[in-house]
């Protein structure tokens, strides 16, 4: 389906409360998710012209503007997306939403814990710890997979058939596939290694990704993490950058305080259990990362996390 036609179709996914007004649940930075019942995922048609400002959940989101553009701000960066764009906010994002005065889009809330379990998927976290705007200029190799696979996705929540969540779970699969193999098979990732090194360096990086993701709990350093990837300890961190776009201290900082939001569920860890756990060896460093990252410290977390899990166990 051409972006015409879909923008020319959009009376089908109107519904009652399609924006949800009443039932956003937000506590200061946070907005808890409520998803569709019986659902990992809320899927809407939004046509409302408020900005929302900075606010961060724990489900990835996706939104294609259809009439008209719609912008996203996180880490003081602008991403301007016109109509027949995508953008993908990771979870745990801190991101602000400006709309147009007027145009339409649709909103995505997916959970992907599932999925960010599974063998493989480290090397696919890598590129989605900041927002990813996808169009056909920026693109061309994906743009058409991924909208269409966007567009499979929406008419499978909407006609909820009988396999629509596993559909969607497989379909979310393919998309961050797609995303992957198009970052892997970018001729620009290593500029300066000869093509017969290009896969070579790739499968190594993504098996430090997949060391990272099981040891971050341990004090692990730069110069042990390269020594183990066979490379000098200068030579490693340019081409961590130039693979993951962070340096490997930040990029460590991150799954540890990725970590961290999961272990804060356990209510018989203390804070500094969890910053333990996550690899910190400091609670103060501790906690000004994470409020630096979250918006709001450890025990706040903790308190409207658990919160809403009371609120929902009395519905």
């Amino acid at each position: 389906m051409t972006t015409s036609e879909y923008a020319t179709n959009l009376q089908t996914y109107n519904q009652v409360n399609s924006d949800f007004v009443g039932f956003r649940s937000m506590q200061d930075t946070q907005e808890v998710v409520q998803f569709k019942e019986s659902s990992a995922h809320r899927i809407w048609l939004n046509d409302l012209t408020v900005n929302y400002p900075s606010h961060w959940h724990s489900a990835l989101e996706i939104i294609m503007p259809v009439e008209n553009h719609y912008d996203v701000i996180a880490s003081n960066v602008m991403y301007h997306v016109p109509q027949g764009g995508i953008i993908i906010i990771p979870p745990g994002e801190l991101h602000e939403l400006r709309a147009p005065e007027t145009g339409k889009r649709f909103i995505f809330l997916m959970n992907i814990s599932l999925i960010s379990r599974l063998k493989g998927y480290t090397g696919i976290q890598a590129l989605m710890t900041r927002p990813l705007l996808i169009t056909n200029e920026l693109y061309p190799q994906i743009y058409d997979d991924i909208y269409n696979i966007l567009i499979q996705i929406r008419n499978e929540y909407f006609q909820n058939s009988e396999y629509a969540e596993l559909i969607i779970q497989a379909k979310m699969l393919e998309m961050f596939i797609k995303i992957g193999e198009n970052h892997i098979n970018a001729d620009e990732l290593f500029p300066a290694v000869r093509p017969y090194k290009q896969k070579e360096y790739v499968q190594k990086f993504n098996q430090t990704l997949e060391y990272i993701d099981s040891h971050y709990m341990e004090d692990i350093s730069l110069e042990s993490v390269a020594s183990q990837a066979g490379f000098s300890k200068f030579h490693f961190s340019r081409l961590f950058k130039q693979y993951t776009d962070y340096t490997f201290c930040d990029y460590l900082c991150y799954r540890r305080i990725k970590a961290a939001e999961e272990f804060l569920a356990v209510p018989s860890f203390s804070i500094t259990d969890v910053a333990m756990q996550a690899g910190f060896s400091s609670i103060s460093t501790f906690n000004r990362l994470f409020k630096q990252q979250k918006g709001c410290s450890p025990s706040e977390y903790r308190s409207r996390s658990q919160s809403y899990v009371k609120r929902r166990s009395k519905q």
